[in-house]
């Protein structure tokens, strides 16, 4: 059954690697193998991979047929719908879920689509997120597109975060004519929603514009989108940011407590022992704590995840047939990947999942129950050798300080901060909330020391796949139980992960790369031992640009550690919106812009000078030359644009 669950899973996955989708009439292949595997073992395995492989497929034609039509896009479209989740407030407005009801003139829309809905210019007093809210009619004009994101390497995809929430299109309102509120929706979800949002609105009005009032509202209600991009990279440093969603470890920790009332109680009660036993009663308590703090946040993905996870667990308990912590396991990822197909696309199931394995894995063979400060150190060391090669294939990182800094952090937000911000949730008394807001102050603080302590954080280009496999098996030598000889030996086979250089090009030659950022541009040209960026992309608001979205993955992936010259062509915002993340991440030699002397971007280089035609300079074979702006006085600002020449042998751009 374990072997039939991982293999279900595996073809799951496969399928999330493919080009294009399957014909769903091969799936008639597994009931074949099912009947071949009355004899043979091996065809069960077989048919459990298919089955997961076209159980995948079959999820996303049924999400993709109800995408958008593509002769709608672009079209005003009148609308009626519910607001099905907790509005993301934004710096112009509001960004919603919308459960579509009816469209004008009977046109089929699809059943859930994701809207902005802006204020309009100069108009500060008519904020929309201030009047919209989970559960409410509104009737909208809207534009809507099909789902649609960038595409590159190392990079957030988009389309399949929408494509696994069911979002058929996206858009935004329209301002004439003007929306109108039309009543509310009232199922339990709806009611859910709106729990939601009074709380962290309540988080808000207490706790003001502050990092943990975005902190607080993530773990309390899953709402991570207050939390400030300074304060993410704060978390991806110090390797503490699977603290910040409500996943694995705060559903398990809630379930635990819930079954571990129950279980109290229950016991107390002679009538109720004689009924069921307090075993089975904890297991039904565990079920109900996670479902119910799934809702509370939002029943995001990674949280629903951990759900069937704790089920699982729940049930076998519940049933007792089945005793290896491994078949639970196997049995929850089995699970998680029928409900949710996209799921090995999630980065942070694989790491659950290693950590619950590294965890039972590295327990095999202590025998000395040491103290728990020592246990402890063992958990956070075994972890930390462990995930580091899937960290690097991730992530490009790892966080040296990440077991000083999860040793304290852990504790403290899963057992301290989250149990009180989820009573303050509850309970109104301000002063609660004061004092989960200094706890996380003081942890922000611990945090930075960490972050600023020498050798903080390993960064790396991503390695290739077979070395990181080499890697993992290292790690699992390293971490072998005792008696297991050369142990050690391990850490040689991590090296290659580590130590490899990326590969580039040779002399003479330039590799250049055009990377996909929507309207704008940026482009990377690698020589033998430079890098140039020409342009960093837009800024998508206040919340996030091309910069951390795009270009500093795809750099760090590549292995660039540092830029000798940077090109910022113009002023327009979609050619410089992502250049401050990019000149704020790696340390630039030089910029060459067209920017006036006083723009704060000349202040982020070692150096700062003004594109002018004529400059030339050859960099490993290849010869680059600006051909423009000369000194010739122009009408229009574009007409400045840094414009680069680049030749590497018989080619030039």
């Amino acid at each position: 059954m374990s072997l039939a669950a991982l293999a279900f899973a595996a073809g799951a996955a496969a399928l999330q690697l493919q080009a294009a989708l399957p014909a769903l009439g091969w799936a008639l292949v597994v009931p074949l193998l099912l009947l071949v595997g009355l004899r043979y073992r091996a065809a069960l395995i077989a048919a459990a991979c298919a089955a997961g492989f076209f159980w995948a497929a079959a999820c996303a034609q049924w999400r993709m047929s109800d995408w958008l039509a593509s002769d709608l896009e672009g079209r005003d479209i009148a609308v009626v719908g519910v607001v099905s989740a907790l509005p993301a407030l934004m710096e112009r407005g509001v960004r919603f879920e919308l459960d579509v009801e009816s469209a004008e003139g009977e046109q089929r829309l699809p059943g859930k689509v994701l809207i902005s809905w802006y204020r309009n210019a100069g108009d500060e007093d008519a904020a929309p997120g201030a009047m919209v809210h989970a559960g409410e009619r509104w009737a909208f004009t809207v534009r809507l597109r099909r789902p649609h994101g960038l595409v590159n390497p190392h990079g957030f995809d988009y389309e399949a975060w929408l494509l696994e929430r069911g979002i058929g299109a996206t858009g935004y309102v329209r301002a004439r004519p003007e929306p109108r509120r039309l009543g509310e929706r009232n199922s339990f979800l709806d009611l859910v929603e709106r729990a939601r949002e009074a709380v962290r609105d309540r988080f808000n009005a207490v706790l003001g514009a502050t990092p943990a009032a975005g902190i607080l509202a993530a773990l309390a209600v899953g709402d991570q989108r207050a939390i400030s991009r300074e304060v993410w990279q704060l978390f991806n440093r110090t390797g503490v940011t699977h603290l910040m969603s409500i996943s694995g470890l705060h559903v398990t920790l809630v379930s635990g407590l819930v079954a571990w009332l129950v279980a109290t109680l229950w016991r107390r009660v002679p009538a109720l022992v004689l009924r069921l036993p307090a075993r089975k009663a904890a297991a039904a308590g565990a079920i109900c704590g996670a479902l119910g703090y799934t809702l509370l946040a939002g029943y995001g993905v990674p949280a629903q995840r951990t759900f069937w996870m704790v089920s699982v667990v729940a049930v076998a308990l519940w049933s007792g047939r089945i005793s290896s912590p491994w078949r639970v396991l196997a049995l929850a990822l089995g699970a998680i990947v029928f409900f949710d197909p996209w799921a090995p696309l999630a980065p942070g199931l694989w790491l659950s999942f290693g950590a619950v394995l590294l965890i039972f894995y590295a327990a095999v063979g202590w025998n000395e129950p040491g103290t728990k400060v020592a246990q402890w150190a063992r958990i956070q060391w075994a972890i930390t050798v462990g995930l580091a090669p899937a960290a690097l294939l991730l992530f490009g990182q790892v966080s040296i300080a990440g077991p000083l800094a999860n040793a304290v952090a852990i504790p403290l937000v899963s057992v301290v901060i989250t149990p009180l911000a989820l009573i303050a949730a509850v309970v109104p008394v301000d002063a609660l909330l004061h004092l989960c807001a200094w706890l996380v102050q003081w942890l922000l603080e611990f945090l930075e020391w960490c972050a600023a302590l020498p050798g903080a954080l390993w960064q790396q280009h991503v390695p290739p796949v077979w070395a990181v496999v080499v890697a993992a098996a290292g790690a699992g030598w390293v971490l072998a139980p005792r008696g297991i000889p050369w142990r050690a030996s391990g850490f040689a086979l991590m090296a290659p992960a580590f130590c490899l250089t990326p590969p580039g090009p040779a002399g003479g030659e330039a590799w250049i790369t055009t990377f996909d950022v929507g309207q704008g541009l940026a482009v990377l040209v690698r020589t033998a031992n430079h890098s140039v960026l020409y342009d960093a992309g837009p800024a998508y608001g206040t919340e996030s640009d091309s910069g951390s979205r795009v270009v500093v993955p795809a750099l760090r992936g590549q292995g660039v550690a540092q830029l000798d010259l940077a090109v910022l062509s113009h002023e327009d915002s979609d050619h410089i919106g992502g250049a401050t993340t990019v000149l704020e991440t790696f340390e630039v030699a030089a910029l060459a812009t067209s920017l006036p002397s006083s723009h704060a971007l000349n202040a982020l280089a070692l150096t700062a000078r003004r594109c002018q035609a004529g400059d030339a300079w050859t960099w490993d074979g290849v010869r680059f030359e600006f051909l423009h702006p000369g000194s010739a006085p122009v009408a229009k600002r574009n007409d400045l644009s840094c414009v680069l020449r680049i030749a590497a042998g018989e080619h030039a751009m």
